[in-house]
């Protein structure tokens, strides 16, 4: 497979991540911009230099706390893009399973403008769909 100019190949990616021992707050955004560059797709910075349609941690008013422990009522959507998705990564090391991720983008919807789809990933495990349904935009 060729590599993109920059960037890695699917080889490359999958070796460099199944074997990256980091927390999620480590790993998140490097690994989010290997996958840009693989899918040769511009990351949060190159697309938008505001922030305000596409980024890593976008602050959000959420449905009850943002994950479990948290005080207040807002959060931090680990990347986003208006009208396309919101992500939210969870390491398996801290969690059996993505359902924390889901529950956590899910609480994000309304401050997203209900957008879909919410995805959950983990950085050394790969992606998972939603462990329990979907949202869904309103528009």
């Amino acid at each position: 497979m060729a590599k993109w100019a920059g960037g890695l190949t699917a080889e490359e990616f999958v070796q460099k991540w199944s074997k990256a021992q980091l927390s999620e707050r480590a790993a998140s955004q490097e690994h989010f911009i290997d996958l840009c560059h693989l899918l040769e797709q511009p990351t949060p910075a190159e697309a938008d230099s505001t922030g305000e349609d596409y980024c890593f941690e976008k602050h959000v008013k959420v449905v009850g706390s943002a994950s479990k422990g948290s005080k207040g009522d807002y959060g931090f959507v680990d990347v986003w893009k208006r009208g396309y998705f919101a992500w939210e990564y969870k390491g398996k090391g801290k969690h059996k399973t993505l359902d924390e991720a889901y529950r956590q983008v899910y609480q994000y919807r309304d401050a997203l403008d209900n957008l879909c789809p919410g995805i959950v990933a983990d950085h050394k495990y790969g992606n998972e769909g939603p462990p329990t349904g979907s949202f869904g935009s309103s528009h």
